[in-house]
């Protein structure tokens, strides 16, 4: 190793030291705000399917076009995923029955994956890139919890 490639290095653990320092007393706020953010994102596309609110269909503007792409008992699944949306969004928001919630976001999301595969990775042209984003922060709240700032803290789950 040569001497600047070992001051380069020193210099670049400096850095992360310092700003693990910074970072530090944000892993609370850092964990809900990933945590809340993922909910309210979830909960708008609940809403269109449940109430027809932001120019969704509602259930049966939804079941409609379930049925349309061959899904078995529409009507079933656009209320299923509407509430799994709308209220795993709720309770992910407020770290209520988080791990419950993120287990459901995350089955939904893993099927919402493999309906986009066929146009890419891209979410722009349809495809898989964010209900894969939004699936893989679900795995990480259905392993890790609610965190610290919770109602699920408050329960000790």
């Amino acid at each position: 190793m040569t001497d600047t490639t070992s001051r380069e290095g020193g210099a670049l653990a400096s850095l992360e030291a310092r700003l693990a320092a910074i970072a530090k007393p944000l892993d609370d706020i850092a964990w809900v705000a990933l945590r809340v953010a993922t909910g309210l994102m979830l909960m708008p596309h609940g809403a269109q399917k449940l109430f027809g609110l932001f120019g969704g269909g509602g259930i049966s503007g939804t079941a409609g076009f379930l049925e349309s792409v061959g899904y078995p008992a529409p009507t079933l699944m656009a209320l299923l995923i509407g509430l799994v949306e709308f209220f795993g969004g709720l309770m992910l928001v407020t770290g209520f029955l988080t791990r419950f919630a993120a287990v459901a976001v995350a089955v939904f999301m893993a099927f919402a994956v493999a309906f986009h595969l066929g146009n890419g990775f891209f979410w722009t042209a349809r495809g898989y890139e964010y209900p894969l984003l939004w699936g893989i922060t679900a795995v990480f709240f259905a392993v890790k919890g609610g965190g610290p700032l919770s109602i699920d803290a408050g329960r000790r789950v």
